[in-house]
């Protein structure tokens, strides 16, 4: 290892208390970005990251408004022209932490349990956030910055990047890079460090389903009047056939077949039957019979149910015929599949099968674009040789099965690919009550990313 590098890592060392501190901070602000109550934490997390970049030494530091959450924007461009322009992707917002009961320690007190820190964000991504701050003021403060850095904060993520749609255009300049860091990902595992080449889709739906004009006795209604809650559980029973594969009509056409090379590396993966029953509790997996458990989650289309609303769920016993009856329904969309030609499939399953005895409507609430990234980019290599320094192995290749907007966004507006990495682990409960970072890979995360910076150079 160089000196430089050592420096940089010993850096590490002597801060990392502060680092940590730096996270409790920051997930002490309930920043969950989809609930208006919560609008002016948003705006203190934004600030809070503005001065904490102004701290690192960051120039031009903005934080930018939108249609909603504001953009926390910085640079720091000394390393001169010849030097590659890196912009680091994160997101300061959070996902609700409901239910709130079955957290065991307060979701914004992170709170350090052994190897663990607990409370919403520390995984996703404010964990992550951090260690990109981390590992650039380690090199700064020592040996010197070796590239020129942009940042490109955002508070959206977690209700799909709405208003990047408009911002990446108009900060288009603004924001140009050779390419972006996004460490919005993760790894398999604590001794298998992971880079992330492709991100499914999204299309995300509301069905509603109604009939009477007002809840019914069942006793005096039930078999003369179609229940909507029965039809809505019909509708969606038949969107998958017995083999697990989506009916929707033209669903699987545009869809490209799986490379054999492609599906040999998948099979390598250590996330077999096994794993995923042992991640979810559940006593068998259940999907296509033909693809791996995942292929599966990342390079096949899904449908799933996301929520259902109907009728009287207090306790109790109430005989009523609901009214009306809702589901909201997304699917995982791979190349070359378009949110909007989902649409007019979902649409076309819901004319050809929805029964005349009631109204439905189908509203598109949220689309998310594909995205594949070519695993030999400069960048990429870059960190694949940074992960092996810091693990002792080779980083693992995989597609995601999630959505991350901003990455399609960024190849489509601004031309930038992303190195797509993290530090999450499968068990942190992202997305979950008791959400959790695991403090030993964190640690040697900020590491990797000390060594991708100076290898760029």
């Amino acid at each position: 290892m160089s000196d430089s590098r050592e420096s940089a890592i010993e850096y590490v060392r002597e801060n990392y208390d502060r680092f940590l501190e730096d996270l409790r901070e920051l997930v002490a602000i309930p920043s969950v970005s989809m609930q208006a109550d919560h609008n002016s934490d948003m705006g203190r997390a934004a600030e809070w990251l503005a001065a904490r970049l102004t701290a690192l030494g960051m120039e031009a530091v903005q934080v930018l408004p939108t249609t909603r959450h504001p953009v926390v924007y910085g640079e720091w461009l000394g390393a001169g022209g010849k030097a590659p322009t890196i912009l680091v992707y994160g997101h300061y917002d959070v996902q609700p932490v409901d239910p709130l009961d079955l957290w065991k320690s307060d979701p914004y007190e992170a709170a350090q349990q052994g190897d663990y820190l607990f409370g919403r964000g520390t995984s996703d991504m404010k964990g992550q956030v951090i260690a990109s701050i981390a590992a650039i003021e380690s090199l700064a403060k020592t040996s010197g910055l070796p590239v020129n850095v942009k940042w490109l904060l955002e508070g959206e993520e977690e209700m799909g990047s709405p208003s990047m749609a408009a911002f990446l255009p108009e900060h288009k300049d603004l924001l140009g890079a050779d390419f972006c860091l996004n460490p919005d990902a993760g790894m398999i595992a604590p001794d298998q460090p992971t880079i992330t080449y492709g991100l499914r889709g999204l299309a995300y739906f509301e069905l509603h389903v109604w009939g009477p004009d007002h809840d019914l006795h069942s006793g005096l209604y039930g078999g003369t009047v179609h229940n909507p809650a029965q039809a809505l559980a019909e509708l969606v029973a038949g969107m998958h056939d017995a083999q697990g594969r989506i009916t929707l009509p033209g669903f699987y056409d545009p869809v490209r077949p799986l490379d054999p090379e492609e599906h040999a590396d998948m099979a390598k993966l250590p996330m077999d039957e096994a794993f995923y029953i042992s991640q979810t509790g559940v006593p068998a997996l259940w999907g296509e019979a033909d693809y791996l458990p995942i292929e599966r989650v990342g390079v096949r289309p899904t449908l799933e149910v996301n929520g259902l609303l109907s009728g009287y769920t207090e306790a109790g016993s109430k005989t009523v015929l609901p009214a009306k009856a809702m589901a909201k329904l997304s699917c995982r969309l791979v190349p070359d599949q378009q949110p909007e030609q989902v649409h007019e499939q979902m649409l076309r399953y819901l004319e050809e099968h929805a029964p005349k005895s009631v109204h439905w409507e189908l509203k598109l609430l949220n689309v998310g674009s594909t995205a594949i990234t070519d695993r030999n980019l400069p960048g990429i290599k870059s960190m694949e040789t940074a992960m092996e320094t810091v693990w002792g192995a080779r980083p693992l290749y995989k597609r995601e099965g999630g959505s991350i907007p901003v990455v399609a966004m960024l190849q489509e507006v601004l031309g930038l690919e992303s190195v797509l990495c993290g530090f999450s682990l499968p068990e942190d409960n992202v997305h979950a009550p008791n959400e959790r970072l695991h403090l030993p890979t964190w640690s040697k995360g900020i590491d990797a990313l000390v060594h991708f910076f100076a290898n760029l150079a």
